[in-house]
């Protein structure tokens, strides 16, 4: 890349030039937010502050940082990081993988350290449960065949999920697992064949049967098991001995093998008596490990079946009409949008569009958890996914593809899947050390039997016994596991959790903060009354009025235009629309000035209020839970308009499931006071405050958080993303727009009001599953350990219970797939 010109340097603060060492690596950043020469000042100085850069240039005309610095002090993610911090950010883009090869939480931590290391790479996240590799890396610096590269040196196979054909690559990776499946369950079974004389000569033995096998028979029985069974797990141990590090395989590795020479040496220099071999616990170790490790994958696979099942709702054919030419067979990737697809009774519509023409009901259960068919016919939107019922509709495309609500929702659940909890973090660190602590655990076992006169042979058991017991894999799985099982039933139910974060923050809610048009009311009011003020035609009014509203897609301005259509109305043009956020609406109808809104909008033009007996019936509609919107016409009062907005059905019984709960329930509303103090009371909410503008909901957000509050905010517009961003939880609703699922961490994918308490109730229960996950998985240990250094447990009995951690662990999270929203958990 040229250098940069001195103008450029001085415009940008350039830096001075450094002579590079030999750890001095250099970097080029695309820098996104800056604005003006300030910022690429700001972003250089944040830069040039960290321990380890020797130069640094930000360049604000190319939105560019050129750094050189010290690998050995620094790398990309620490500068990124900086700029961050500076208000700024770093372009990067996000690349998936699956791992194969993982056996516990120790592989995914070296898997992860080693995508870290990557030049170019700024975040990485490898979760264990779902065998999956997530990195963000700078735009142009990193492509798969670094990052496969990257986890290959690892020790394990990676393959690359950002290729096109995604259908195509779930159905090799489902084959592929059934294929491995098979494989495994071939060798348990020739495992556990093999295995068997040799655990029941033990049986024998304990209900007083004196017979032995001979000493060469349980050689022969039990080598195959070690070396021909057991190769995965020596395999692994030498894998990760070789990277300098140590996993779940080299304990099972390092104490079947002791157990095994151990018995290969007393059968070789034993005399021609009966001498102790625990050739049957080396075998039952390895044969108990891996038939836990099945039960594992499959306990893994059915807590990610969520998302599998979403993945399956897309088709992968559709009937394109051709003009001319009738139905055509085409691949969903063909389509384009405005194209029109037939979908036949029983198939699933392969696009998000509307209906263009017939009619049916469509099962959408698996998409927004809604369990009743709902009826489309033209012009109704569907989404893609769905079931038709018996008739036949024809669809015009609206999306295709990334851009699908489905496909919406599945990026939504992988991204809170891969995810990690806080406490997680902890658990890393543990998991980084467990190994090597276990190992000296054992040597300091085998040291103290030695030193209390047991001998040799008992020493080396109960040091097998502590190698074998100790299990990594249930710490790795504890929280993962939870975490994808409790958001694929959320998703199944019709909550999308983006992020942790929002399932971490939603169990301290104590304060639910509701939008009203469109949240707790249905959002499609219909136009009661036109009242003109005297000497105003009627039609005329309404004429004016929905001249203006066409210009407004808000819910109000829909109403007032649509009985306008239904009167039989022309609806003239209109020029110098302006909108005034939370007042109103004007605009210059025929020469007229129009002005339209509340009282509030009609005070800041100066414009006389309505008539005496006029306020009195605006304060009686309102106070029967109206929407009134004034007119002005020409800068004079000139009538108005009520509409009702339906209450949705459900909404009361979920603001009595969160009194239950003991959380209270706030509605803030753009509507007069007399309006919210109605629906406050229809509704048994806490209180309603009206008149409340888009920046006042963010402002009762953070002072309500400044009280010691714990606040979500559910709304499903435009004007309620700051209040979204502003809380500790934002909730959008399904039918909101996707300004407000975006800035949302939980969207409700259909307008009920009862997933509020639902999105909650996942919440408490993910969290418990997690908390109980890790209890098992660090009992198991602090218990298990000290059982097996004193000689309480065998080896193999410890192999048994290192294989039922893990199957434990999953299965206790597997529990949360039985949740849902009506019944809350069943455990």
């Amino acid at each position: 890349m040229d250098r940069r010109t001195d103008e450029y340097d001085t415009a940008a603060g350039g830096g001075a030039s450094v002579q590079p060492t030999a750890n001095t690596s250099e970097v080029n950043l695309e820098i996104e937010g800056m604005t003006c020469a300030n910022c690429a000042g700001r972003v250089e100085k944040a830069i040039a502050g960290l321990d380890g850069v020797s130069d640094v240039t930000v360049n604000f005309a190319l939105n560019s940082a050129n750094v050189h610095f010290d690998d050995s002090k620094l790398d990309t993610s620490k500068i990124a990081e900086a700029v961050a911090d500076s208000g700024y950010s770093v372009a990067t883009h996000q690349l998936s993988f699956d791992v194969d090869g993982m056996t516990c939480a120790n592989c995914a931590l070296r898997v992860e350290k080693a995508l870290s290391a990557v030049p170019g790479v700024t975040d990485a996240s490898v979760n264990f449960a779902l065998e999956r590799a997530d990195i963000s890396a700078l735009s142009g610096k990193v492509n798969d065949a670094i990052a496969i590269k990257a986890i290959e040196d690892a020790g394990y196979h990676a393959t690359s999920r950002n290729k096109s054909g995604s259908e195509d690559r779930d159905a090799d990776e489902a084959a592929r697992n059934e294929k491995n499946q098979d494989k495994s369950l071939i060798l348990l079974a020739v495992s556990a064949l093999l295995t068997a004389p040799l655990v029941l000569q033990m049986v024998w033995m304990n209900l007083g049967v004196s017979y032995h096998l001979p000493a060469w028979v349980e050689l022969a029985l039990a080598t195959p098991v070690q070396f021909y069974v057991g190769a995965r797990f020596y395999k692994g141990a030498f894998a990760a001995l070789r990277h300098r590090s140590a996993n779940m395989d080299v304990l099972v590795a390092l104490g079947t093998s002791a157990a095994y020479f151990l018995s290969l040496y007393n059968m070789l220099t034993s005399n021609a008596g009966q001498t102790h071999l625990y050739f049957e616990a080396s075998a039952a170790i390895i044969t108990l490990i891996l038939a836990g490790k099945i039960m594992e994958e499959r306990a893994k696979r059915g807590a990610s079946a969520a998302i599998r099942e979403l993945m399956a709702l897309r088709p992968r054919r559709a009937r394109k009409l051709v003009d001319g030419e009738g139905e055509q067979d085409v691949a969903v990737e063909s389509l384009s949008v405005g194209d029109i697809v037939r979908v036949l009774p029983g198939e699933r519509v392969p696009v998000d569009g509307k209906v263009h023409a017939g009619e049916s009901e469509l099962d959408e259960s698996l998409i927004t958890g809604e369990t009743r068919p709902v009826a489309r016919v033209s012009c109704d939107t569907v989404v893609g996914g769905a079931v038709n019922g018996t008739g036949r509709l024809d669809i015009e495309v609206s999306a295709v593809g990334d851009d699908t609500t489905l496909s919406r929702i599945i990026r939504l659940v992988e991204k809170a899947q891969t995810g990690k909890a806080p406490v997680q973090k902890l658990v890393d660190r543990v998991s980084a050390v467990f190994v090597p602590i276990v190992v000296v655990i054992a040597l300091l076992t085998l040291a103290a039997w030695l030193f209390t006169g047991f001998g040799a042979e008992a020493s080396i058991v109960a040091a097998v016994s502590v190698l074998v017991i100790a299990c990594p894999c249930a710490l790795g799985l504890a929280t993962p596991t939870a975490l994808v099982a409790g958001t694929g039933s959320a998703a199944r139910n019709g909550i999308l959790i983006r992020n942790f974060e929002a399932l971490e923050q939603a169990h301290n809610v104590d304060t639910v903060i509701f939008d009203k048009t469109g949240t707790l009311t249905e959002g499609t009011p219909t136009v009661r009354d036109v009242e003109p003020a005297s000497g105003v035609d009627r039609n005329e009014l309404l004429r004016l009025v929905a001249a203006v509203q066409a210009a407004s897609e808000h819910p109000l301005a829909r109403a007032v235009v649509s009985l306008a259509k239904d009167e039989g109305v022309s609806v003239p043009d209109i020029d110098n629309f302006k909108g005034k956020t939370g007042a109103g609406v004007m605009a210059d109808v025929e020469k007229h000035k129009i002005a339209i809104g509340s009282e509030a909008l009609l005070t800041d033009l100066d414009i006389a209020g309505p008539s005496q007996d006029m306020a009195t019936d605006i304060k009686k509609h309102e106070g029967e839970g109206r929407t009134v919107i004034l007119v002005a016409i020409d800068g004079t009062f000139a009538g108005y308009l009520t509409l009702e907005d339906r209450i949705r059905e459900g909404a009361k019984q979920a603001i009595a499931d969160l009194k239950a709960r003991g959380i209270s329930s706030i509605m803030l509303s753009g509507d007069s006071q007399d309006v919210a103090s109605h629906v406050a009371r229809e509704l048994g909410l806490e209180r309603g405050e009206g008149r409340i503008r888009p920046q006042d909901k963010a402002r009762e957000v953070e002072k309500l958080r400044k009280e010691g509050r714990h606040v979500a905010m559910v709304g499903d517009g435009i004007n309620d993303a700051p209040a979204l961003a502003a809380a500790d939880v934002g909730i959008a609703m399904g039918g909101g727009t996707d300004v407000a699922m975006e800035t949302a961490g939980i969207t409700l994918m259909r307008s009920d009001p009862a997933l509020v308490s639902a999105a909650i109730d996942i919440s408490i229960a993910t969290r418990r599953k997690i908390a109980q996950n890790l209890f098992w998985a660090f009992a198991y240990n602090v218990v298990g350990v000290p059982l097996a250094a004193l000689g309480v447990l065998s080896p193999a009995i410890a192999g048994a219970a290192m294989a039922l951690s893990s199957v434990s662990v999953v299965g206790n999270s597997l529990t949360l797939r039985r949740w849902n929203a009506k019944g809350g958990s069943k455990s």
